[in-house]
């Protein structure tokens, strides 16, 4: 199957059966989240998974008590860096750096302007950043998960203080920015399965300027 044809396939599921997914795909939409691309390489977010019944039932009651963090096998949650700071850039190329057998000289200058244009930000605006990145690595799982035809929910609404709290993000310097529950449609259930994909058309979507 193509990509286009898995996004053709796909749609955001409004009710899951409850079905497990495989660990083998779940590691592999994972792998697809961890090889997006992101600025400077730094790779400014983690990914949580969360498998524990308990909670989800938790995580379910901060997220609008949308019944697809329930029902999902998986639900993965994209948590950006709170800031970037003089540390977390350094270890970032200290150890790129020490996985391509380079001196730490060999990428000095470039960090010292990343050091430069970052520090000189507010940690709002230096999260806003590092949550565009974690956006990034989230469509890279959401269509690797339709190429291996499980069902993926995009949700950005739920309160994201509490589950930052709830899941102990600011003690690791991390902000949620989106979940992604992960498991099968329920085909019987879902009133979205069986409806048209609508998208504005392309003439309308694409400016050329040739």
């Amino acid at each position: 199957m193509s990509l286009i044809e898995a996004l053709n396939w796909r749609y955001a599921t409004k009710k899951m059966n409850g079905q497990p997914v495989a660990q083998e795909k779940v590691d592999q939409i994972l792998a697809a989240a961890r090889l997006a691309p992101s600025s400077s390489g730094l790779q400014p977010f983690k990914i949580i998974v969360v498998t524990n019944p308990e909670l989800k039932e938790q995580l379910k009651a901060v997220g609008y008590a949308q019944e697809q963090i329930t029902d999902a096998s998986h639900v993965l949650i994209f948590a950006a860096w709170d800031n970037y700071t003089e540390e977390r850039i350094k270890s970032v190329f200290a150890f790129t750096n020490a996985e391509r057998g380079m001196p730490e000289s060999a990428t000095a200058d470039y960090v010292s302007r990343l050091l430069g244009m970052y520090l000189g930000r507010t940690p709002e605006e230096n999260f806003n950043h590092a949550a565009r990145q974690a956006y990034i690595s989230f469509g890279m799982a959401i269509a690797e998960a339709a190429l291996l035809k499980v069902d993926a929910t995009p949700m950005e609404g739920f309160d994201a203080a509490k589950v930052d709290e709830l899941l102990g993000l600011n003690d690791l310097g991390l902000r949620s920015v989106t979940l992604l529950p992960l498991g099968y449609r329920d085909e019987a259930g879902d009133w979205l399965v069986n409806q048209k994909k609508v998208r504005t058309p392309v003439e309308d979507f694409i400016i050329e300027y040739k």
